[in-house]
């Protein structure tokens, strides 16, 4: 009998938050803290696991290269490598900018601040077992595991009805494409006889496929239900409502989070195993970019509700992000330096929205933002600088970001993508400046806005740390990136 290699530095991090999240409940059920005193442990919990991810690091650097083999523990269902050791470290910092955020929200919620914090780190460690797993059954638990716990995020408002309209929609939808997914996996299942993306990869590379039509089928269906997380066009009606709905200090971490855990998982799966099928799936990859790019821009154009302006500029985003996908390997650090800077831009962003609305409310009308610069300028400049680095405006992260996956993409062949690209990213400058216009020209209008937290206030100040620094200096952050490379 063979058993398998357990390590536990391959997990340390998901175990982390997973017995942290087990532990918060049972803090609140015998002794009932504070929630303030709960939400500083689970900011502990959250800086733990990112030293774990660093412990990986350093692990990974001093093995022996005949040992590579125990970088694969519990029989290849985790695989420790440097993309899941930077994939781990994005999302341990959305996580805690995302729970500064939300420290309001928290603090609201009485004793039902643990549960809330418990799903912060659960849905966490989900995304975080999705980018760690080369294995398509344990990815699909990842997703689970963290789409469960925002569903039930997404519902945490129930004193407003737009909060359950919220949860019910993204549950349906979400279980949806997580049927199309999961149908997609067998499929690849029956075309390979393995649901490992390696063995996948050996036998492709092994065999030729004379009726590839179950394969291509399985691996539709698996962008499909992926593309759904991102909140990639056509995949992407559930997102404006859920944005507008949800407690504003949770909507942050949602939306990164997805997003990272998603991309993470599709690259891996993409890249890793159905290389040698390039031609075939990154023309449908670049016709869902252009799809999103253009539906997320020109849809964002006529909202009058901030939050939904983010949340199709969140769709014209993902369609960013694909434009580096279509390149394959190359474009793989282009992704993860997007995905690294925009998902702090996006947490910064709804940080705002939580200081101007209220951390546990829904809806965002443009009138509250009217004049902003004058009741609230550390607000007014976040958002501005926020908004400027998703335009990719040159000395902002955004634009290196944007450069990067343009340049692969075109170097790829895929000239005709990046000129939609580009054509959308114009169209998308103009509804960010729409937003800071109102901030600065437009006359004060409705209630005062309150003085920003200090956990706001922190999330605001490095979210526009790295949306500048790295837009002056993203050589170290390019260097990681250039190292996460998923085999």
């Amino acid at each position: 009998m063979i058993f398998p290699d357990v390590n536990w530095i391959g997990i340390l991090p998901e175990l982390i938050l997973a017995l942290g999240a087990a532990a918060i409940l049972l803090i609140d059920v015998q002794w009932a803290p504070r929630p303030r005193n709960l939400a500083r442990f689970t900011f502990g919990l959250l800086l733990a696991a990112g030293g774990a991810a660093l412990i990986q690091r350093f692990w990974l650097e001093g093995l022996p290269t005949g040992e590579l083999s125990r970088t694969r523990p519990f029989a290849g269902m985790v695989v420790v490598d440097p993309y899941s050791v930077f994939a781990r470290l994005v999302l341990v910092v959305v996580s805690l900018l995302g729970l500064g955020a939300a420290w309001r929200f928290i603090e609201s919620l009485g004793r039902r601040a643990a549960e809330a914090l418990t799903l912060f780190l659960l849905a966490t460690a989900g995304f975080s077992l999705m980018a760690a797993s080369p294995h398509l059954v344990m990815i699909f638990l990842g997703l689970e595991i963290g789409s469960i716990s925002l569903y039930v995020l997404a519902g945490f408002g129930r004193r407003d009805a737009r909060s359950e309209e919220s949860a019910l929609k993204y549950f349906l939808l979400g279980s949806f494409a997580s049927a199309i997914f999961i149908y997609g996996v067998a499929l690849l299942f029956a075309g390979t006889g393995s649901l490992d993306l390696f063995d996948q990869r050996r036998f492709l590379a092994d065999n030729i496929l004379v009726r590839p039509a179950v394969l291509l089928i399985g691996l539709a269906l698996v962008v499909v239900g992926m593309a759904f997380k991102v909140t990639a066009a056509p995949f992407h009606g559930w997102a404006p409502d859920v944005y507008e709905g949800a407690p504003a200090g949770a909507v942050g971490f949602m939306a990164a989070a997805a997003k990272v855990g998603g991309f993470a998982a599709l690259t891996r799966i993409l890249v890793t195993a159905f290389a040698d099928f390039a031609d075939d799936w990154a023309v449908v990859v670049g016709g869902i970019a252009v799809l999103s790019m253009l539906v997320g821009s020109v849809l964002a154009l006529v909202q009058d509700d901030l939050r939904r302006l983010l949340a199709y500029s969140g769709v014209a985003h993902a369609g960013f992000i694909l434009t580096g996908l279509v390149a394959g390997l190359a474009g793989t650090p282009g992704v993860w330096f997007y995905l690294a800077v925009y998902s702090v831009q996006l947490v910064g962003a709804f940080a705002v929205v939580a200081a101007v609305s209220g951390a546990g409310s829904s809806g965002s009308p443009f009138a509250r933002y009217e004049g902003l610069a004058r009741r609230q300028p550390l607000l007014a400049m976040a958002l501005t600088v926020l908004l400027l680095g998703m335009a990719g405006i040159p000395l902002t992260s955004g634009f290196v970001a944007k450069f990067g996956v343009f340049q692969e993409a075109w170097r790829a062949g895929f000239g005709w993508l990046v000129l939609v690209a580009v054509v959308a990213s114009v169209v998308a400058f103009f509804l960010y400046l729409r937003v800071i216009v109102a901030m600065y020209m437009a006359e004060p209008v409705g209630e005062e806005v309150a003085v920003p937290s200090l956990p706001i206030r922190t999330v605001l100040t490095v979210a526009m740390a790295i949306t500048v620094v790295f837009g002056v200096l993203p050589a170290p952050l390019l260097s990681l990136a250039a190292d996460a490379l998923p085999f």
